[in-house]
């Protein structure tokens, strides 16, 4: 029987998370098989992952039917979702305390039309974080100009965070600094930082699927132009990823953070199913691997690792490569900032069509069993 690639990839000092989360992957026994046979060591979620999981599903019809009929739409949700949450991180409560509180934990975002509401998202993220109570959770927030400082004020507080939909190295550095802030402002108060967690979730192949089409312009013809966009073809994503990490490098293996005795803000890899058909199905877990980072992936690709995956410790290879792809982008037209800040907007706007799509939908299914269970009442 050959090595699980999976597992080998902990030897190299990469996390793999589970990009998805239902009900019946706990109550199977799955998610345990998973930690067991292939080191999987977090859990993350996002509003479309609950909308496929209760919207697009009758797995959770009878919590609706039963013990949720007649509740408002939002309520409904936060029940379900923050129980699975807990569930789940019930299960993974041996990986958080045999690793130090290094991995273990499961994420939970909060409600995305706050993603510029900075002082709204706080209290979110409170009010989530009392709710879950448990320590290895994480309160996704997102990385726009107003979550930056809500990003701060929640680590001033102890609260975990997983820092999301992250496009950008200049908006990358400000999360670092809200971090690092947030853990100096705690150690002001007398408190202890030694348990404080976060990640920066870097997004990935939403990159490469808005560049792409421009520089499929360009390889038909001929001259300089061509030649560059054949040469960073799919590869603008990576690069971007290969810079992030050597700023976290900069950033967290310096005296000056050692100093402060707290844990690095760990990059999570996010978004790494290629959208592109062409691309292997791996891409982004092969071409990412090395120490301290997460790769959090969907339970398909997932499967496709441990079938043809061979880990290689790759992150820190070509960096000068990567460097020069992102600076010549403006050869065919590319800035990549406006991109980002399109891919941000993009990613809040989707977030927030799941999440009115999942209230819609369980506001239907609620309303439906109210009728029916009123219905049978009557008879």
């Amino acid at each position: 029987m050959k090595d699980n690639p999976l597992k080998k990839l902990e030897s190299l000092g990469q996390s793999i998370w589970l990009d998805y989360i239902r009900c019946d992957l706990m109550a199977s026994g799955k998610l345990q098989r998973l930690i067991e046979e292939d080191g999987l060591r977090g859990m993350t979620s996002n509003p479309s992952i609950f909308e496929k999981a209760i919207a697009e599903s009758d797995i959770y019809d009878d919590d609706i039917s039963k013990e949720l009929v007649g509740k408002d739409p939002k309520v409904i949700y936060e029940t379900i979702s923050q129980r699975d949450v807990q569930n789940a991180a019930d299960e993974f409560r041996k990986v958080y305390e045999n690793t130090k509180a290094k991995d273990g934990y499961v994420s939970l975002e909060v409600n995305p039309h706050l993603a510029h509401d900075t002082k709204g998202t706080i209290e979110e993220a409170r009010r989530l974080w009392t709710s879950l109570n448990r320590p290895n959770v994480l309160i996704k927030v997102p990385a726009t100009i107003e979550g930056l400082p809500a990003i701060r004020q929640l680590i001033s507080e102890g609260i975990n965070v997983n820092v999301t939909l992250l496009f950008s190295l200049p908006r990358y550095k400000e999360v670092i600094d809200a971090y690092i802030g947030g853990i100096s402002d705690c150690l002001k108060q007398g408190k202890p930082v030694k348990n404080i967690a976060s990640v920066a979730s870097f997004f990935l192949s939403r990159i490469d699927a808005m560049i792409d089409p421009i520089e499929e312009k360009f390889l038909a013809s001929t001259g300089k132009q061509a030649n560059f966009a054949t040469k960073i073809r799919g590869q603008v994503a990576i690069s971007s990823a290969k810079v992030a990490y050597k700023i976290y490098q900069e950033a967290f293996d310096n005296p000056q953070f050692l100093k402060l005795g707290a844990s690095p803000q760990r990059l999570l890899w996010a978004s790494i199913s290629p959208k592109n058909p062409d691309y292997s199905d791996i891409k982004y877990v092969e071409a990412l691997i090395g120490p301290n980072t997460v790769n959090t992936i969907p339970l398909k690709t997932l499967e496709a690792y441990r079938d043809h995956g061979d880990p290689v410790f790759l992150l820190e290879s070509d960096i000068e490569q990567a460097s020069w792809v992102l600076s010549e982008l403006s050869e065919i037209g590319i800035n990549l900032k406006e991109v980002t800040e399109i891919l941000e907007d993009e990613g809040v706007e989707k977030f927030i069509k799941s999440y009115d799509k999942l209230i819609d939908a369980i506001k239907t299914k609620s309303t439906l069993n109210f009728k029916n269970k009123d219905q049978t009442h009557e008879r």
